[in-house]
């Protein structure tokens, strides 16, 4: 569905809720960024030459409208400083910027936006795995193979089983640090077939990249790694669990484990040439 033709057809949301993810998305990206203003936005940048590649948002606490001019001057920006003209936000919290988006250039990608409903000890989804699955999941320290694990959650969602593994220092560096969770998925014989995480600040986190090879597909195993990471983020005290994803079909499978629509995250990106 797209916002600009049918409207966001999300639940009505407590502004504390959206305020809390507003707050958690300006955080997140500041272990591992610089920031700059640019115009009404909060312009996040690489901390090192070799850094993650990052994206702008709106200023947190934005008030007022955002116009195709302010996109404009913010792309010209970071292209002059070598970083991607990436946009990232909540429609329900800045609206304006779908039309400004779009009217500068940028493709727009709307995602749903899924808050778990049920946070409590009680919760769980390992019941949803299969009875004859016999694969698992299990949350990874930073002395563990972590770089099959990031390899095999690439696999997965480039749709390939030919996995090969992926330097994972960074990943070790933030798991270290408190800011990362990495959980694995195993199969049967107790290989690598997939993983995801989830990245705490303060009591909320979000669950970022979840994926399993094709082959390891439709047994379960997603479900697991979701419980493993929220039982982790349990742990830690975590309030408000929430992640975005890839489309409605996906949205589907996460309200069936316990998440809820809460809204629409858009992602802008400018068109490949």
């Amino acid at each position: 569905m797209r916002l600009g033709q049918a409207g966001c057809d999300a639940p009505r949301v407590s502004d504390d809720v959206l305020a809390r993810l507003e707050a958690y998305y300006d955080t997140a990206p500041r272990a591992n960024a610089t920031t700059e203003e640019v115009g009404p936005f909060t312009s996040f940048l690489k901390a090192s030459p070799d850094g993650w590649g990052y994206y702008a948002r709106p200023r947190l606490g934005l008030a007022g409208n955002i116009t195709a001019a302010d996109v404009d001057a913010l792309r010209a920006r970071r292209r002059s400083l070598g970083e991607g003209e990436d946009l990232e936000w909540v429609h329900e919290t800045t609206p304006s910027l779908l039309a400004a988006a779009r009217a500068s250039g940028l493709a727009v990608h709307e995602c749903p936006l899924l808050v778990l409903a049920d946070p409590s000890p009680g919760w769980q989804s390992d019941r949803r795995v299969a009875q004859e699955v016999t694969g698992h999941a299990a949350v990874l320290g930073p002395d563990d193979d972590l770089d099959t694990v990031v390899g095999a959650i690439h696999a997965g969602f480039e749709g390939t089983d030919e996995a090969t593994p992926r330097p994972a220092d960074r990943h070790r560096r933030m798991i270290r640090a408190g800011l990362l969770t990495l959980a694995a998925a195993y199969d049967g014989r107790g290989a690598v077939v997939g993983g995801g995480s989830h990245g705490p600040r303060g009591d909320t986190t979000e669950l970022t990249g979840i994926a399993v090879l094709p082959r390891a597909r439709r047994q379960g195993l997603g479900a697991a790694v979701t419980a493993a990471l929220v039982a982790d983020a349990r742990a830690r005290d975590v309030r408000t669990v929430f992640l975005s994803a890839q489309d409605d079909t996906v949205a589907r499978v996460y309200e069936r484990v316990g998440f809820a629509r809460v809204g629409t995250a858009c992602i802008a990106e400018a068109p490949s040439s």
